[in-house]
């Protein structure tokens, strides 16, 4: 499946109700998929926000800044995609990112040192955008490729190495699988998008896929790249390539259909698919008072209307900041984000799904607690 993306200004005109309306500057009451009430943003906001982390949500990072700025006109964020989720983590650790952003929230580890970074409150994990972690492919002649969890295993541990290979050819029937060989490519940086596709493999193919799941890749031997614009770069120039990336960033690449569960529905992506697929696996793993945290079963998963791989991403912020303006700040621009104006906006720039309104409900009591 392809996604187009719109050009992150185009999020104005999605803003442009708010922007409008500037003198009391609130956002529309939603009309879909209801999230947080209707979102207001002080026009007279100033300063500068500094991030970074997610590749992933770099699309839909610069969408709602386009749509923050165009009423806050004041503010300006510099949200740096290539550090990944793993250096979003360790900058904003060190205190140099007013937030990180992450395809995983913070381990028990990292929680405890945030409290460094943060004060005795730590940090919280805001979900803030659910996409799903695409397969991505470049083979001659197949467009429409179809996997199951055991052959992406094999696959991704290298055991798999033609594209003629007779467990593809048996999902693929009536395909012309060329007998080139199999180029993996994966992540080089620490990366939440593989933190999310290896704990999809371990859970579902433990016996098949028996690396470490985690942020870095586990299995030697694949076409390691920086970022998931490496990968997708690396994976549209080459032949006979495979590799994995959060689907707003693919581009004109096309994404296998993954076996949903254990049944014979192959699914590919889309919003709905994500939702339901996240709806299914998801469960509350909150590390500190307030912490919105989620952890994915996938092994819940199954279905021909359910996605197999939902990526959850989110915000990471202290619960205490040195500057109370600062604060302030970054507390209206996630709350912006996680309201039904800003998921609409990611979901229209970035192709993502709205977060379900049973966790942006919680954002307002989660977003108190920052000082």
């Amino acid at each position: 499946m392809k996604f187009k993306n719109v050009a992150a200004v185009g999020a104005i005109a999605l803003a442009s109700a708010i922007a409008l309306s500037a003198c009391s500057a609130a956002a529309p009451t939603p009309t879909s998929t209801p999230t947080t009430a209707a979102y207001t943003i002080d026009p007279k906001l100033a300063g500068t926000i500094t991030a970074g982390g997610s590749s992933a949500q770099a699309n839909a990072e610069a969408a709602w800044y386009a749509a923050f700025k165009a009423v806050a006109t004041g503010v300006t964020i510099n949200y740096d995609k290539s550090q990944g989720s793993g250096g979003g983590v360790t900058n904003f650790l060190a205190g140099t990112y007013d937030f990180a952003g992450s395809d995983s929230p913070l381990n028990k580890d990292n929680q405890t040192k945030s409290q460094t970074t943060c004060g005795a409150g730590g940090a919280l994990n805001f979900p803030v955008y659910l996409s799903g972690v695409a397969v991505i492919y470049n083979v001659a002649g197949v467009t429409d490729l179809k996997l199951s969890s055991a052959t992406l295993a094999e696959i991704f541990m290298l055991k798999i190495t033609t594209w003629n290979d007779p467990a593809i050819a048996a999902e693929n029937k009536g395909a012309t699988l060329p007998a080139t060989a199999i180029t993996v490519v994966t992540r080089s940086d620490g990366s939440g998008t593989t933190a999310n596709f290896t704990n999809y493999l371990t859970q579902v193919q433990p016996t098949i896929f028996t690396g470490a799941a985690g942020s870095a890749w586990p299995i030697p031997g694949t076409s390691g790249q920086q970022g998931g614009s490496g990968v997708v770069n690396t994976v549209t120039a080459g032949a006979g390539t495979i590799g994995y990336a959060d689907h707003s960033s693919i581009g004109k690449l096309t994404a296998a259909s993954i076996q949903s569960g254990t049944g014979t529905d192959f699914v590919t992506y889309s919003p709905a698919a994500a939702t339901a697929g996240f709806e299914a696996a998801a469960v509350a793993a909150p590390l500190t008072a307030g912490d919105l945290s989620k952890k994915i079963d996938y092994t819940k998963i199954s279905g021909a209307s359910a996605y197999p791989i939902p990526l959850l991403s989110y915000v990471i912020a202290c619960t205490t900041f040195k500057l109370p303006a600062q604060s302030a700040l970054v507390k209206a621009y996630i709350g912006f984000i996680g309201s039904d104006i800003g998921q609409k906006i990611s979901a229209k720039n970035a192709g993502s799904a709205p977060v379900p309104a049973s966790i942006l409900a919680d954002f307002t009591a989660s977003l108190a607690l920052i000082k």
